[in-house]
């Protein structure tokens, strides 16, 4: 599922498109997406002009004169293709693996625009969304309502010491929870976790001093979240398959991945000489160094082992 460096890219990408420009028309290929479309959705659009296009976590919200916002969800194969006035084509966000172009049939949301530019949504596996709320409402609206903060929006090791203290769920699980830090997903997680020297089962609780203060790894682990988003922004996200930039040009972040897809290869911290291990979490692959990410179970066995030879030598 694209994450929030890969949503940030789709919108700057259908910015230039959408900004200023009207729905002229609307075009609903099917009833639903993974829920219905809102009562009169094309009718609501139509008309109205979109004043901004912002994100929240990994959603995208495009506000309208009309006192509405769209929403929109990507899920997992959602896609967006624009056609612009001149003859040329964007993808801005070319995510899924079956079919860069786009199968015709999974056209599911044409919105032609005022601008000359036809946006088309194709989604082949449909766990994507629309829907419109009132703009007033919007930071209470279902979606969002329990989300927690965004990470680049001033993330520090206190924000998380404050987020995480009292909690015994694995640090990763806790990252992961879009009611505490929303946007963040697998690959980041597992990338952060690597710069901060942080093993992904450790208690996330322990990053915050009985007083409630950051510990040290919180600083650090504040440090690396915004530093791994802010390079996958600029690198236009990763391309694990067919995800690409706006200009069809694949997303680069993907070779400056230090331990996630690295499974069984050299860590590529300076000095380090482990290899990237792989686990499960919740069902999902966890790559993390247990060399110089190492857990405090880890930390302690050698000395659980000397004393264990003491007593039986004793």
């Amino acid at each position: 599922m694209p994450e929030l460096p890969e949503v940030e890219t789709v919108r700057r990408g259908l910015e230039p498109a959408m900004v200023g420009a009207r729905f002229s028309r609307v075009t609903l290929r099917r009833p639903n997406l993974r829920f219905p479309f809102p009562d009169r959705f094309a009718a609501r659009l139509e008309g109205r002009a979109v004043t901004a296009l912002a994100r929240r976590a990994k959603y995208l919200t495009a506000n309208l004169d009309s006192g509405e916002t769209l929403i929109m969800h990507l899920g997992m194969s959602g896609r967006f293709d624009v056609a612009m006035p001149d003859g040329s084509n964007l993808s801005p966000g070319d995510f899924y693996l079956e079919g860069a172009q786009g199968v015709p049939k999974h056209d599911h949301v044409v919105m032609a625009m005022s601008s000359g530019a036809t946006i088309t949504y194709n989604d082949a596996r449909r766990f994507g969304f629309m829907d419109l709320v009132p703009s007033e409402s919007l930071d209470t609206c279902r979606h969002f309502a329990k989300m927690g903060v965004e990470p680049l929006d001033g993330l520090t090791g206190a924000v998380i010491a404050s987020l995480f203290r009292g909690r015994i769920t694995p640090l990763k699980a806790a990252l992961l929870d879009q009611r505490l830090i929303a946007g963040l997903g697998n690959i980041y997680v597992c990338e952060a976790l690597h710069r901060a020297k942080l093993h992904p089962e450790a208690p996330a609780g322990s990053l915050a001093k009985p007083d409630g203060r950051p510990t040290a790894p919180a600083n650090a682990l504040a440090r690396a979240i915004v530093a791994v988003l802010t390079e996958a922004v600029e690198a236009g996200g990763s391309t694990l398959r067919d995800y690409a930039r706006t200009d069809g040009t694949a997303g680069g972040f993907q070779h400056a991945f230090r331990v996630y897809d690295r499974f069984g290869l050299t860590c590529t911290r300076a000095g380090c000489t482990g290899t990237v291990a792989r686990m499960v979490q919740a069902g999902r692959s966890t790559f993390f160094c247990a060399t110089c990410q190492p857990s405090t179970a880890e930390a302690a066995r050698p000395r659980v082992a000397e004393r264990q030879f003491r007593h039986k030598s004793g």
